[in-house]
């Protein structure tokens, strides 16, 4: 608490003024000490010094947490197998993870393995430094949800741990439901191809089929009756909810950008999918 303003203030109010000099210092102190303790609360004065050190020490400790996690999930099964070390290889490599920020994955990756891993305390730590950024704590989750779908399935241990990290970040199993769902169609949208081929073409050379139409659908979040309207406006928002700007701002790590990026390819294909097939504009 800040009162060194106050207490000088109107000590040499008093020495000036008398009474109401002691009371027009009070107030003048007052206001000295409020504006000293917000430029301490940001870190520096005018913004600067640690605060941009604390921004990028909080997007370590981000990277950092979600690999370990990662390896925690890996473990959810009772061992870690040659698919999982394979799995959580293939989004290093999607991250075009090189150097030391790989050899950074792989260690945090291992300490989840590790019997002993704080996983509450770690989720804990992620959770307030991500306070007030949703996106970015929804970010964390699908990063885990990735890594338990890349095999294409989904072991029951393993859905038990996503709830206990849903929960934990402060999502409802409601929610934790509705991500799974769609996770599970961009796995089957991408394995189909479709995100692939619009990315090299700019466009789809052939037609989808009924169940790669419904994973766009599902990938988006809309039912298939929905209006033009409800399809432009579930797509806007999850482009607003993933677009790799907008979580850097908010503190995305950089290594992370490029999961970003081919979220909002997928949501594109899907969305420009589902327009051709409506005859949409």
């Amino acid at each position: 608490m800040q009162v060194w303003g106050k207490i000088l203030g109107a000590f040499f109010g008093f020495l000036l003024g008398g009474p109401f000099g002691l009371l027009l210092g009070l107030f003048l102190g007052h206001k000295f000490d409020k504006a000293r303790s917000k430029i301490y609360t940001r870190g520096g004065f005018g913004g600067f010094g640690s605060s941009q050190a604390g921004s990028a020490e909080r997007q370590a400790e981000f990277f950092h947490a979600g690999f370990a996690v990662m390896g925690h999930m890996a473990k959810a099964k009772g061992r870690v197998t040659e698919d999982e070390i394979r799995v959580a290889s293939a989004i290093m490599d999607r991250m075009s993870l090189h150097g030391e920020s790989r050899r950074q994955a792989q260690n945090a990756f291992r300490e989840g393995k590790e019997e002993d891993f704080p996983l509450e305390e770690t989720l804990a730590k992620v959770r307030m430094s991500c306070a007030g950024r949703a996106d970015l704590l929804q970010f964390f989750l699908e990063l885990q949800i990735q890594a338990a779908f890349a095999d294409g399935s989904l072991h029951s241990s393993e859905r038990q741990l996503l709830y206990v990290i849903a929960r934990s970040l402060g999502f409802s199993e409601r929610q934790l439901e509705q991500r799974l769902h769609m996770q599970e169609a961009a796995f089957r949208f991408q394995q189909g191809g479709f995100n692939q081929q619009y990315q090299q073409q700019g466009a789809f050379r052939q037609a989808p089929t009924k169940d790669q139409l419904a994973d766009a659908y599902e990938l988006l979040g809309v039912s298939e009756s929905a209006s033009a309207q409800e399809l432009k406006r579930a797509y806007r928002k999850q482009m607003n909810e993933h677009h790799p700007d907008k979580l850097a701002a908010k503190g995305l790590p950089p290594e992370m950008m490029e999961l970003a990026k081919e979220k909002t390819q997928q949501l594109q294909a899907a969305y420009d999918l589902i327009r051709k097939e409506k005859g949409l504009k």
